[in-house]
């Protein structure tokens, strides 16, 4: 048996006389350890462009506590005297310098800790959790409304385009996409909650606590009170989404590979649903993981109409009263929700679509 590793000479340029350099024969990179090496280097990027937006948005977050406002002018009455008043600015570390109070407060955001609420007199990151779950619920159902709806139509418009039905659930979406979302909301209560009075138009209803989560799912008035706020803030997305579904259906439908499909005798089931939508969906995965950290992120509107008891509620409450740590520490979570989304969409897509792959496996390999 021979070896396969054998010893080489190599001049080394530097002057040095030489270098002994062990080479493996045959030594070749496989596709396999390429792929999970351009994977790899892409997780990387996007982990480290995520980490600077984060860094720009807590910068932003911070500096409201520099210019709106001054933190011990909400935190004391006007009966508290000037040296009291420097004391507590002594205390909370507002002497210090900026980048040690900028530190300082990255240091404890990323611990969840956000201070104290001016005027509720309490930790806000208790406040923002005790919130959390009515927003994450309306907005995972939103996007859940989104996608039953705006998938089954868009395939629909997409393969019977020219009838009558599809020119009809065109006109409405082009109805969903124009109404902005309070009007939607405004009419839907009108109609649902004062005229018919089937529904309720404000609250969440009943709740259940499961450990620190609470849901208004497991009782009716909950789940009626999750109905016409899901719509309001599911129905643009979901004539996004259906027309988005559309276009790309149409697209496919006219590549060479569908007319070698019914070319080779195929049922128009399975062009239609195995070959078609399955690749139309592709760029629909990215745009609905996008969409739903939009969903949380412009939640606030939806429950200022409905008055829903959830973080965005609490962040415009908090701008009426000049609640800094409230504020910051929303926009701190939201950004953190939305770009966390945006990294796992990424990757997903860089799994599902092989056209990405292969691009970048040839950068990789030039």
């Amino acid at each position: 048996m021979f070896s396969t590793r054998r010893r080489l000479r190599l001049p080394v340029p530097t002057g040095t006389s030489c270098l002994i350099v062990a080479v493996t024969a045959g030594r070749v990179t496989g596709p396999r350890e390429t792929r999970t090496t351009t994977m790899l280097a892409f997780i990387l990027k996007r982990l480290a462009q995520s980490l600077l937006v984060m860094f720009f948005v807590a910068l932003i977050a911070f500096l409201m506590f520099q210019f709106i406002g001054d933190p011990v002018h909400q935190m004391v009455g006007i009966e508290t005297t000037l040296e009291e008043r420097e004391e507590l600015r002594e205390t909370l570390g507002l002497n210090d310098p900026v980048l040690v109070q900028f530190g300082r407060f990255v240091s404890a955001a990323t611990t969840f800790d956000f201070g104290i609420s001016y005027q509720h007199k309490k930790p806000v990151a208790d406040m923002i959790l005790s919130r959390m779950p009515a927003t994450l619920e309306l907005s995972i159902l939103s996007a859940l409304f989104a996608l039953a709806f705006g998938v089954p139509i868009g395939v629909y418009t997409g393969l019977h385009r020219n009838t009558w039905l599809s020119h009809v659930l065109m006109t409405v979406s082009l109805i969903g996409v124009s109404l902005p979302t309070f009007l939607i909301g405004i009419l839907l209560i009108f109609v649902f909650a004062v005229i018919l009075g089937w529904l309720p138009s404000f609250g969440r209803g009943d709740v259940v606590d499961l450990g620190w989560w609470s849901t208004g799912l497991l009782t009716t008035t909950g789940l009626k009170a999750l109905i016409l706020p899901s719509i309001t803030l599911g129905l643009f997305q979901m004539t996004l989404i259906m027309r988005l579904v559309r276009s790309e259906m149409l697209e496919v439908l006219r590549t060479d590979y569908i007319k070698f499909a019914r070319a080779r005798g195929l049922p128009d089931r399975v062009i239609h649903f195995r070959h078609a939508l399955k690749n139309a969906l592709v760029p629909v995965i990215t745009v609905t993981g996008l969409q739903l950290g939009s969903i949380i992120a412009f939640a606030i509107i939806t429950e200022t109409v409905f008055q829903w008891p959830g973080m965005g509620l609490l962040f415009l409450q908090s701008i009426q009263t000049v609640d800094i740590p409230i504020m910051s520490a929303y926009l701190i979570l939201i950004a953190f929700i939305v770009v966390a989304i945006n990294l796992v969409v990424d990757i997903l897509y860089y799994v599902i679509d092989p056209r990405l792959r292969s691009a970048r496996n040839a950068e990789a390999r030039s």
